[in-house]
């Protein structure tokens, strides 16, 4: 990620209004030459209406885009060095394969042994040269999603763009392309921005995401730094599964505050510059929690009781809901390490669970 070039495609407060309703507001990003990031929200957040901006299929109500340097923003698109895949992949059924890939090579003018080449080289990225005379409706969906994708890159965008790049695909097949996908975009080195609703999805392809509600970004990091290091209640609960305790601010040093909840005071590894009596969130992932019958004699902080009220069995873990005397609701999950890995836990049964101070993040809001 250092080699990459800082500022390559670049939004300043970038609107975009529709009547009196504002879609998107204010997005400031800055995204790295040969990067792919995500954007990722609920539906209706604004993420595919800041990519039709940066395609050129809406105007922005204000605001700049830059790629490399240049104003993009007042530019229509066939005048933008960018192409977008459509979730549809929208490729022509009438056409071959390999007449769809060269299909905008030829609107351009290309000479045909350029055609011919280009046409070839992609092809042979997605593996899909034994295919060139099948048409699209003769291939599988992972097949038509490469074909749109070696379509895209033949014109050697840019930027390229990708809207809900596998969203046609089903789960198996989704996560299977996932890295295909990704070793194709990296192996050539264009520039990528993706918009996608699917967290797991964002988190295995992009080496940076943008949390985006109600048009605006609320954070933007590596998929590692959004999911354990949350800027904001909002995102806490929007990647994966998270605890959240509701309470005051009752210490608040350097490295470390704490927090009084309904369940007891918690301890957290991080200061966080407040206010003592101030509202604050304490956001703990279900895997960084710990559950057992026994009491740990080690254990003296962060240490709580409950009953087991629900148990999942998923394969590769077990969850378990935990409801404390308040009514407190809190979810744990547990790793099967072999077949016989199994915790002696029921329903109903007296647990204690617990934490590293390490493991919670404090939110403001």
């Amino acid at each position: 990620m250092a080699e990459m070039k800082e500022g390559y495609l670049v939004t300043e407060d970038l609107v975009k209004r529709f009547d009196e309703a504002v879609a998107v507001d204010e997005v400031n990003l800055s995204i790295r030459q040969g990067e792919i990031f995500a954007l990722l929200g609920s539906s209706g957040c604004g993420k595919s209406t800041l990519l039709r901006m940066l395609a050129g299929f809406e105007t922005p109500s204000s605001g700049r885009i830059l790629l490399g340097g240049q104003d993009v923003a007042g530019l229509p698109p066939y005048e933008r060095p960018i192409n977008m895949m459509f979730q549809n992949y929208a490729l022509f059924p009438h056409l071959d394969i390999w007449e769809n890939v060269a299909f905008g090579l030829k609107r351009e003018g290309c000479p045909k042994d350029e055609i011919k080449r280009r046409v070839g080289e992609m092809l042979d990225l997605v593996q899909l040269g034994a295919y060139a005379k099948r048409k699209p409706h003769q291939l599988s969906g992972g097949q038509q999603q490469r074909v749109a994708l070696a379509r895209s890159l033949a014109k050697k965008p840019k930027l390229l763009l990708l809207d809900e790049p596998l969203g046609a695909l089903d789960k198996k097949l989704r996560e299977q392309t996932q890295f295909e996908l990704v070793n194709i975009i990296e192996s050539v080195g264009v520039t990528c921005v993706m918009v996608t609703h699917d967290q797991e999805e964002a988190m295995t392809m992009a080496n940076r995401i943008a949390i985006m509600s109600k048009g605006r970004v609320l954070q933007v990091g590596s998929p590692k730094e959004v999911y354990e290091f949350p800027s904001n209640r909002f995102v806490a609960d929007f990647i994966g599964n998270v605890n959240l305790f509701d309470g005051k601010l009752s210490l608040d040093e350097a490295d470390r505050c704490a927090v009084t909840t309904a369940l007891g005071e918690m301890e957290v590894g991080h200061g966080i510059s407040g206010t003592l009596g101030m509202p604050v969130t304490l956001a703990v992932r279900p895997e960084k929690i710990s559950i057992a019958k026994q009491r740990p004699a080690s254990i003296d902080r962060n240490l709580f009781r409950g009953r087991v009220k629900e148990i999942a069995y998923f394969g590769s873990f077990n969850t378990f809901i935990v409801v404390t005397s308040d009514g407190t609701k809190v979810k744990i999950t547990e790793p099967n390490g072999s077949r016989h890995d199994l915790l002696d836990l029921t329903w109903e049964d007296e647990v204690f669970f617990w934490w590293d101070d390490t493991d919670g993040v404090a939110l403001r809001d």
